[in-house]
């Protein structure tokens, strides 16, 4: 608590901060009643949670996510196979002699979370994780009704959109992987990548690259599949708008600062990290930032909305007015 002396009359105003609930501690109610008594501050003041937002709350209590469970009602078979190979051929030509690289699809599938032996009939089953990175669209809306993923690139204004992705038109897989790699060869076809040699052979890859491939993956992992509105991915002619559903577990503020990891999705976040892609240390925000800084572009925005809950973050290409560098 910190006190103020204001005006000629010297009045004091009294200050009181009150720091964030951790996760682990929400929701916070009054009067014994957890879904009619949990309100929360949006910057504004204080309004009262609805049911969907207090269950989203009592998911992220555990630390073990919700993509950990196993589906075990779900055979092996449900998963596509061929996404399988392709994200395993990804594995090995990235991390050759991997340890995992000799395991059969079953076993490989439960060393990297996957897929896990159920207590109520001793099999092999896939677990929300496995599904969700491996499943058919199909498959995966019987455990997750409100699955969505959506890319859509708006860069004439005459048209709605220019180009989309959507996960349910039957023309590809429809799961989190597939989706990834698609969606990330769409969004750095502009991308200026500078002429540059490296044991005679050219590397493709730039800051600015990694730090979309962090940007997209972050929306990915932290995801509640449970949420409303799903996955979407804008693409516009001078920026990038990633939204996904749930509210920041850290904190908007520790999410800029980084040095916090808290995925929603460990198994997915795992599997992401075994292709190397993104972050576990939590620094993967606060790079992006710094990437958009060294390009002179405008700094990203991180949004918390609610009623559904979703965070968005958005990326400009536009110059910054301040040309200095961090």
């Amino acid at each position: 608590m910190q006190t103020y002396e204001v005006g000629d009359n010297k009045n004091v105003i009294m200050v009181i901060y009150v720091p964030m609930a951790k996760r682990e501690q929400k929701p916070v109610y009054i009067n014994n009643d957890i879904f009619n008594g949990t309100f929360r501050r949006n910057y504004e003041g204080d309004y009262h949670c609805t049911r969907l937002q207090v269950k989203a709350m009592l998911r992220d209590q555990t630390e073990r996510t919700m993509d950990m469970e196993v589906l075990d009602k779900v055979p092996m078979e449900d998963l596509n196979y061929d996404t399988i190979h392709g994200y395993r051929n990804s594995h090995r030509s990235l991390k050759e002699g991997h340890p995992f690289e000799r395991l059969g699809d079953q076993e490989y599938l439960r060393s990297i979370g996957a897929a896990a032996i159920s207590d109520e009939d001793g099999q092999l089953h896939p677990t929300a994780a496995g599904m969700l990175m491996f499943g058919d669209e199909y498959n995966i809306v019987r455990h997750f009704p409100e699955y969505f993923l959506d890319y859509r690139e708006e860069l004439d204004p005459t048209t709605r959109w220019s180009d989309r992705l959507q996960f349910s038109s039957g023309e590809w897989s429809g799961n989190v992987c597939d989706f990834y790699f698609r969606v990330y060869n769409k969004i750095i076809k502009d991308i200026k990548v500078p002429f540059k040699m490296s044991g005679g052979e050219r590397v493709d890859d730039t800051p600015v690259h990694k730090a979309l491939r962090e940007a997209l993956a972050n929306c990915i992992i932290n995801a509640d599949y449970h949420g409303l509105r799903g996955v979407v991915i804008r693409k516009e002619p001078d920026r990038l708008v990633l939204a996904n559903p749930g509210y920041v577990r850290t904190g908007k503020k520790q999410m800029r600062l980084g040095g916090e990891s808290d995925p929603r999705n460990k198994a997915l976040m795992k599997m992401f990290n075994l292709i190397n892609i993104g972050e576990r240390a939590g620094s993967g925000v606060p790079n992006i930032f710094n990437v958009w800084a060294d390009e002179g572009w405008e700094e990203p925005v991180i949004e918390e909305r609610f009623d559904p809950d979703r965070t968005v973050l958005s990326l400009s290409f536009k110059k910054s007015g301040d040309k200095k560098r961090r």
